[in-house]
């Protein structure tokens, strides 16, 4: 996906396996959005690193989950969500999505 990304133009800072790992990235980078998985390394809370990233530094995400279920998302409305990817996602999915956000 790394690979995809530089491919359509944007540039990755960093790719993180924890909530700290991802905060740490964001506060040192000023990416324009963060791509987060719900579950982390040692199956973290990606939604939390969402919310974490939006109160700090104003970095919002987009989700990806390989689920549906609604409560993950409703906790994830304090990040304002860019929006919500299902795994396995395209990688044009992704791509497009991104290009939407940063045109708006």
């Amino acid at each position: 996906m790394e690979n995809r990304l530089h491919d359509a133009g944007f540039d990755v800072i960093g790719i993180a396996a924890t909530p700290s790992e991802a905060i740490s990235i964001a506060a040192s980078g000023r990416p324009a959005l963060a791509i987060m998985d719900i579950r982390l390394a040692d199956r973290t809370d990606g939604i939390q690193a969402g919310v974490e990233l939006y109160a700090t530094l104003g970095v919002r995400s987009i989700f990806a989950s390989a689920h549906a279920d609604p409560e993950p998302r409703k906790r994830a409305a304090a990040a304002t969500p860019i929006g919500w990817l299902q795994k396995l996602y395209p990688a044009d999915a992704l791509i497009n999505l991104i290009r939407q956000f940063l045109n708006e």
